[in-house]
């Protein structure tokens, strides 16, 4: 059975919160909206949502309380703030309090729907069929699957990209073991075709990148087989 796809929609913006709607639902999505943090609250405790589009700055209470409160008792559905705010302090203090994206505005719908499309695919895989873990500690680096944040020490948080985090899932689940090329082809890129083998291996190097500051993890290509995340325990 299909899932309703269900939206909370918390803007104070009445054109811009009425435009949200109609594309939302023009594409497949139910949509509730409220124009402030104390309402949003009131009918968050009463449903149950897919995902939550949350408008950092709202009068009552903002977004950033908003998602704080919702925090607390629920730390599985899936948030997004939309904010005209671009500062890098903003971006990780949303993502600290328990955000799944951040969308800065002006942004076009063609941008929002495969942000809320690519965390709706993150979220439901890291629920459903197996329990898989949220979550992995590689030394004092910590990847956070469901969210797609890599945490390196104390200081830098990146936000991966989606195929960045399937990628990086899919090594950390067969620690120290080889995954065969194809297998990785298979579950992120789709496809085994020649331009998805070079995309595969630009990320490999993405995430060695992300990864070199961290002397106990390494990405190991094996010729001829596939890839190994080697973590020296």
């Amino acid at each position: 059975m299909k899932l309703k796809r269900t939206i909370l929609l918390l803007e104070d913006d009445a054109n811009l919160g009425f435009i949200l709607t109609e594309h939302l639902e023009m594409n497949g999505f139910t949509v509730t909206l409220c124009t402030n943090g104390i309402d949003g609250r009131t009918v968050f405790q009463k449903n149950r949502y897919s995902l939550c589009l949350v408008d950092v700055m709202m009068p009552k209470k903002d977004g950033f309380s908003f998602v704080k409160e919702v925090r607390e008792h629920d730390q599985k559905t899936p948030v997004i703030f939309l904010t005209a705010k671009s500062l890098k302090e903003d971006r990780i203090e949303g993502l600290k309090i328990g955000a799944d994206d951040y969308v800065t505005k002006p942004f076009s719908m063609e941008e929002l729907l495969l942000r809320i499309n690519a965390v709706l695919k993150r979220t439901t895989m890291a629920e459903v069929p197996v329990k898989l873990p949220v979550e992995y500690k590689l030394g004092s680096v910590v990847f956070n699957v469901r969210k797609s944040l890599l945490v390196i020490g104390e200081k830098q948080i990146l936000k991966l990209t989606t195929k960045e985090s399937e990628l990086l899932a899919i090594l950390c689940r067969h620690q120290n073991e080889i995954v065969e090329r194809e297998r990785i082809l298979e579950s992120v890129w789709n496809s085994d075709s020649y331009y998805a083998a070079r995309s595969m291996d630009v990320y490999v190097s993405k995430l060695r990148k992300y990864l070199k500051k961290e002397p106990k993890i390494s990405i190991a290509n094996i010729h001829g087989k596939g890839y190994k995340l080697l973590v020296d325990a």
